[in-house]
């Protein structure tokens, strides 16, 4: 079987074609396209084909991470949307819960105000009403449903969202509606607020759903055009796209569902990181995705990828309530501008120069002063040998750049770039311990995985600050991404809103409530042709205390809903307030908001990685000139540049040292060890301080 990984990226699109019977490899990187990420797309894959020499007809799967809906939220680039809503109602979208992002700040930027999904005059109220129960107090008005879509219709809008009240116990309103929109609007992409997230908080629900319209046109156009493509390159076979919940999906559950894909290209990341760390042996990783512009934190315990809650999840500062994998994205990269503001005050990023003209290193005409080029003026890159020396770097651009930047701050060109590194791994370290040590997790007990263009660079200085010994470097670290598309499986969510209460809560219908949703699930598996004997359903639920503003995701066993299943879910749920909280209320009734269900369709993927097969002893390409911080002082080495993939597997070697391949150069700094295993990982440990 013949798999095709393809991660689109802001600069680069990577591939990965693998033969999953032979386990054999082939990587590719393009440059990206983004004013069509499918030109891009459609390139890498004959470029690939080529490379590997296989013909495009024998691809049996291809499997994607896009960055479309991410970039438009970002940007503010999507749809012209309008939105039906209840009578008196008009103004959830802009009003919101009154929060404060920035609690202490007059300055506030309250995106769904400054910059709404759905600006007010496209918003359109109408007669009907449902209680909390579900039930009908006042029937829908449909003929203004009519008027309200010919409006919208005439004011030339390309989406339009259904949101009612009450919609998530009874949809039957939204539906109705969004059948009449269909009708007299047919070329519009239309959704409904329960159709996207069927969950209780109607300014989330809305939003989540005035995402998916939002972003809905161009994600299906963008898919569509993609499919079409491929089919004329004669592959045909299965298209699947990688979700935010990191599971895989059909285009055609893209296109009902886009909003599904608003992490899609991060997640990849992740779950490529987990599927290194868990042939390395270590299922406790923190992942540091570093490319041009971004770098992408992701913590993985005990081998699953933490989620996202409902504090937590939000996109372009827009709250979002769907399955999302909890990723952390700030702006630090290869191509961060160093640069003093106006307090005079030095930082970095997260303005960045891009790939076009990008870092003076790259002799395109950049005039900004760059963390590539801080790089390689402490000698950590190779000019004679960037990307396994199909490219050279300018050293002299990026001594003027860096030069001139020396000079207002009244420090010597080392001191500066190494002040910019500095800085900028302070900035992913702080990051990380967002997600961890403010979370109760203490960093020291996981190995941080570094991949992406720039992360290997600067993994080791990273976990040093944080106090990690352990660094993991995957063998291709550019298109980890990429690989990690091949390691996910189908993967759809069900939930429904229960409201019930320790003590009174109805077991028959909760038990009732589950079976509804794996039910739910197992049509669609089957409809996308996964045999049910391949497909296994997780059960969930979000929980509480009485009272509380927000839950917590605890996990349900299987089998029948009894007492003694409820007394594991009761305990777990304190334990997880516990490591969340540091308390636990015990005496306190629990209440159950939601219930999930994760239905997992298995497919093929990739298994155990290729055995490493290296030399004797490292081979030094050459030898050079690099500056690192030992014990507060600059201090230059004599530091040899090796070739990684003759590392020999098994023995370990003292740094400083410089490894130099195709995608990416690893930066092994004084006072850490280095080696690679037997799956070609090269694995660092700081040593005892």
């Amino acid at each position: 079987m013949i798999a095709l990984g393809v991660d689109v990226g802001g600069t680069f699109t990577d591939l990965v074609l693998a033969d999953l019977d032979r386990r054999t490899v082939t990587i590719h990187k393009t440059p990206s396209t983004p004013s069509n990420p499918a030109h891009g797309f459609i390139n890498g894959v004959k470029a690939i084909c080529a490379t590997a020499g296989v013909d495009p007809s024998q691809i049996d799967s291809v499997f994607h991470g896009t960055t479309v809906g991410t970039n438009a939220m970002l940007v503010h680039g999507g749809a012209v949307t309008g939105m039906i809503t209840n009578e008196g109602f008009r103004d959830v979208l802009h009003i919101g819960r009154h929060q404060r992002p920035q609690h202490y700040s007059i300055m506030q930027d309250l995106p769904w105000q400054s910059r709404p999904l759905i600006k007010r005059r496209y918003r359109k109220t109408v007669a009907g009403r449902l209680d909390s129960s579900g039930a009908e107090l006042e029937a829908l008005d449909e003929d203004a449903v009519a008027a309200a879509a010919f409006e919208l219709g005439q004011q030339g809008v390309e989406a339009v969202l259904v949101g009612f009240l009450f919609s998530y116990v009874n949809p039957a309103h939204e539906r109705r509606a969004a059948e009449i929109v269909r009708k007299m609007l047919p070329d519009v992409f239309v959704t409904t607020s329960a159709e996207v997230s069927p969950q209780f908080r109607e300014f989330e629900r809305f939003t989540t759903g005035a995402m998916s319209a939002f972003i809905g046109p161009k994600v299906r156009r963008y898919i569509s055009e993609l499919q079409e493509e491929l089919h004329k390159l004669g592959v045909r076979g299965a298209f699947r796209v990688m979700t935010s919940s990191g599971g895989l999906a059909t285009p055609e559950m893209i296109a009902e569902r886009p909003a599904t894909t608003l992490l899609s290209g991060l997640v990849a990341g992740v779950r490529g990181g987990a599927w290194v760390g868990e042939h390395a042996g270590t299922n406790r990783l923190i992942t540091l995705d570093i490319g041009g512009t971004s770098a992408d934190i992701g913590i993985i315990r005990d081998g699953r990828l933490s989620e996202a809650d409902a504090r937590s999840a939000s996109i372009a500062g827009f709250p979002v309530m769907l399955p999302m994998i909890d990723i952390h994205t700030i702006g630090a990269g290869g191509g961060s501008i160093a640069y003093l503001d106006r307090g005079h005050a030095f930082r970095v990023g997260p303005e960045s120069a891009g790939a076009d003209p990008g870092p003076a290193a790259y002799g395109k005409g950049g005039t900004f002063p760059t963390v590539t080029d801080a790089n390689l003026v402490l000698g950590r890159l190779a000019a004679r040998n960037f990307l396994g020396g199909q490219m050279t770097l300018d050293a002299d651009a990026s001594a003027r750049v860096i030069g001139k930047l020396a000079q207002e701050l009244g420090r010597t060109p080392d001191e500066t770039a190494e002040g910019a590194l500095t800085v900028l791994n302070s900035n992913m370290a702080n990051a990380i311990r967002s997600r961890t040590v403010q979370k109760g997790i203490d960093p020291r007990d996981f190995t941080l995985c570094g991949f992406g263009g720039a992360g290997p660079l600067h993994a080791a200085e990273v976990a040093g600050m944080l106090g990690v010994r352990n660094v993991l470097i995957p063998p291709h670290p550019g298109i980890t991404s990429a690989m990690g598309l091949l390691t996910a499986d189908m993967e759809y969510h069900a939930l429904r809103t229960a409201f019930a209460v320790k003590g009174a809560l109805d077991t028959a219908r909760l038990q009732a409530l589950f079976s509804d949703m794996e039910a739910e699930l197992s049509a669609i598996f089957a409809k996308d042709g996964v045999a049910a004997a391949k497909t296994k359903m997780l059960r969930q639920g979000d929980l509480r205390y009485v009272g509380q503003g927000y839950e917590l995701k605890i996990d349900f066993p299987p089998g029948p809903i009894t007492d003694a299943a409820l007394e594991q879910v009761w305990s777990a749920f304190h334990q997880r307030h516990r490591e969340e909280y540091g308390h636990a209320f015990e005496a306190s009734p629990i209440e159950i908001v939601t219930v999930k269900v994760r239905g997992i369709g298995e497919v093929e993927k990739l298994g155990q990685p290729a055995e490493h097969t290296g030399r004797d002893a490292p081979v030094e390409m050459s030898r050079g000139r690099c500056v690192f911080r030992v014990n507060d002082a600059l201090h230059t080495f004599d530091t040899p540049y090796l070739d990684r993939s003759l590392l020999p597997v098994g023995a370990m070697f003292k740094g400083p040292a410089i490894l130099l391949q195709t995608d990416t150069t690893t930066v092994v700094p004084p006072g850490w060890t280095y080696g690679a295993d037997r799956f070609g990982n090269v694995r660092m440990t700081r040593d005892v301080i």
